[in-house]
């Protein structure tokens, strides 16, 4: 029997679910004392009535749900049609601030307004953005994702999209710590090695994440391997994420693993073994991505129950602290229903300002 979620102070899980509506298998997860938040992909997606329908029914069964998307803009844009804003990639506004910073700083807060906006108008509370990784030149997961090769140019941008966002209501997540720009494998696939010493990672690639450490709500380490630093990726890293983001660079927001079941991620083990070693780490939440496609979702199933039974024999302890960052993620203010955000000023001036 599962103890009652305010009993258990930390719902430390982010799902997803298989199809367009919740089945009875997403309802029952959803009702998880540690399931805190739901990824959307695009193939839970057919039109902003579907979307918006979709996400009332979650809150409507978990009102403190984080509900969450990875849209970026350029290639990493959930959601395309239905009067979705195709927002241009964030290298774009990278090269238009080579030609007129100012006016890059201020399409990067339209795109950032946009972008909140119109998920918030369909019930989404967060999109896992910015990219804060540097462009080497080298990363073909990363690449145009990037706003540039400059640190400091990056951050600015950054700074400008976030802001943004919080005028939609949304806070946001810069990810990869301390950056995945550098090596050319994709961590969905393969297992990074970025062999840089530290001192070279923090004052290029990692500078961004001291620079926004006052501004960054939420923060999204890489599955990358950085040898001269630990043996393991960054996510499942306490000298990563204890001692260098929250010691060293004073960051107090949350933290997400990424995606459990990428390749750069099997280092740490079964999916349990990822999630128990991330969070001893310093993450706050760990994502299970496309499991619910597989065997009925038994993965995410195991996962839940998993952690609930390592908490039973104390390989894993709730975390307070972790669980009041994530209800701090949450929008605090209602969303602009979305005929209304069609015609409302701001938003017709910040698509005007668009690159």
């Amino acid at each position: 029997m599962s103890t009652p979620h305010q009993d258990i102070g930390h719902a430390a899980v982010v799902i997803d679910i298989a199809g367009t509506r919740l089945n009875a298998d997403d309802r029952r997860r959803l009702k998880h004392p540690l399931t805190g938040g739901l990824i959307l992909f695009a193939r839970n997606w057919v039109d902003r009535a579907q979307l918006t329908a979709l996400t009332a029914e979650i809150k409507a069964i978990r009102p403190d749900v984080l509900i969450c998307v990875d849209h970026e803009g350029g290639r990493v844009q959930r959601f395309r049609s239905d009067g979705f804003t195709h927002l241009p990639a964030m290298a774009v506004l990278g090269e238009l601030w080579m030609r007129d910073a100012m006016a890059a700083t201020n399409a990067a807060t339209a795109a950032g307004y946009v972008l909140g906006a119109e998920l918030r108008a369909c019930g989404v509370d967060l999109s896992f953005t910015p990219v804060l990784d540097l462009d080497h030149g080298g990363s073909g997961v990363i690449g145009d994702r990037a706003f540039h090769r400059d640190a400091r140019v990056a951050t600015l941008l950054a700074k400008s999209l976030m802001h943004g966002l919080l005028q939609a209501g949304m806070a946001n997540c810069g990810k990869h710590f301390p950056g995945h720009g550098y090596v050319k494998a994709d961590s969905h696939v393969a297992v990074p090695v970025d062999k840089r010493s530290l001192k070279a990672i923090l004052t290029d690639d990692a500078k961004p994440y001291e620079w926004l450490s006052t501004t960054l709500a939420s923060v999204m380490p890489a599955h990358v391997i950085y040898p001269k630093v630990d043996a393991m990726p960054a996510g499942f890293s306490e000298r990563w994420l204890k001692h260098i983001l929250r010691g060293d660079l004073g960051f107090q927001g949350a933290i997400f693993s990424d995606d459990l079941t990428m390749e750069g991620a099997k280092v740490a083990g079964s999916t349990l073994d990822g999630a128990l070693a991330a969070l001893h780490a310093g993450c706050d939440m760990v994502l299970l991505c496309n499991q619910s496609l597989v065997d009925g979702g038994r993965a995410v199933d195991a996962l839940l129950d998993g952690l609930l039974a390592a908490q039973g024999d104390g390989r894993w302890s709730p975390d307070g602290d972790s669980e009041a960052r994530r209800l701090d993620l949450l929008p605090l203010s209602p969303p602009l229903p979305w005929d209304e955000l069609m015609h409302q000023p701001q938003y017709q001036h910040a698509l005007e300002s668009l690159p």
